[in-house]
């Protein structure tokens, strides 16, 4: 077995420097409209490009998870709560499963 622990210091550490490092460097508040745009965009291409490959795999027939996907994008264009939209997606894919 590898050092574990050392691993997970490394880990720490990187989590820590990329988090302490711009409260540290940069001090004065950020003018530029492109950077505070692209800061502000961050957050949600990040979680799209996580969240977009699970879905396509999230169920056993591709066309289950699709199925799912396409439920909840409608729900959501039509401004359903989030645990509507949730349900009905894994509704959508769980009755497309049991027809394949």
């Amino acid at each position: 077995m590898h050092n574990v622990y050392g691993y997970i210091l490394v880990m720490a550490l990187v989590t820590y420097l990329i988090r302490a490092l711009p409260l540290t460097l940069i001090r004065k508040e950020i003018r530029s409209r492109f950077i505070r745009s692209f800061l502000y965009y961050v957050p949600y291409a990040t979680l799209a490009a996580m969240t977009f490959p699970a879905i396509l795999s999230a169920a056993d027939h591709r066309v289950a998870s699709i199925a799912g996907f396409i439920t909840a994008l409608i729900l959501s264009f039509y401004r359903k709560s989030l645990l509507v939209v949730a349900a009905c997606a894994c509704a959508a894919a769980f009755i497309v499963e049991l027809f394949l």
